[in-house]
């Protein structure tokens, strides 16, 4: 757990069901998600869910995250830093916010905290792969410093706009 000006960055628990629930049940957010975008339909798709995400931290340099607003204690979403699939080491910076959480910098500031972990960590680069026409997610990636590198099916079976931020010299 770590935290920055507005946020906690820290494991999703399991009391955090319904929140995630109403995250990931809204099609606004989903459509981005995913090779196939689905909803989830239960709760209980939700604590399945937070249990896997619960499981990628295994190795202590990635995980999936809950983020909470430190104001209100309110789960604003998920940020990320997980190796790509089918990948040859490359590591995804990510995030998904509740639509009540967006326009506030949430997703910025969540995923500059994960980024520099990321790199005090050791990685070289990390990269972000954004669905076309997600424009504020592509706004995110450009106000990390990410530099465009175009679109790939390389990774997650679907064609994306790759995004790629190199470790700060020092």
């Amino acid at each position: 757990m770590w935290e920055t000006e507005r946020l906690t960055i820290r494991p999703w628990r399991a009391e955090d069901r319904d929140r995630a629930f109403d995250l990931y049940a809204r099609w606004e957010v989903a459509r981005w998600l995913g090779a196939a975008p689905r909803v989830l339909e239960s709760p209980q798709e939700a604590a399945a869910m937070i249990e896997r995400f619960r499981g990628r931290s295994a190795d202590p340099r990635y995980g999936v995250w809950a983020v909470e607003r430190r104001d209100t204690g309110v789960v604003a979403g998920s940020v990320l830093l997980v190796p790509m699939p089918d990948g040859d080491g490359e590591v995804e910076v990510g995030w998904h916010f509740h639509p009540d959480s967006w326009g506030h910098g949430f997703a910025t500031e969540a995923a500059r905290a994960v980024v520099a972990k990321g790199f005090a960590d050791g990685l070289a680069e990390i990269l972000a792969v954004v669905r076309p026409g997600n424009e504020p997610s592509m706004a995110v990636c450009r106000r990390l410093g990410m530099a465009p590198l175009g679109r790939t099916d390389r990774w997650y079976g679907t064609e994306l706009e790759a995004f790629r931020l190199g470790r700060p010299q020092e």
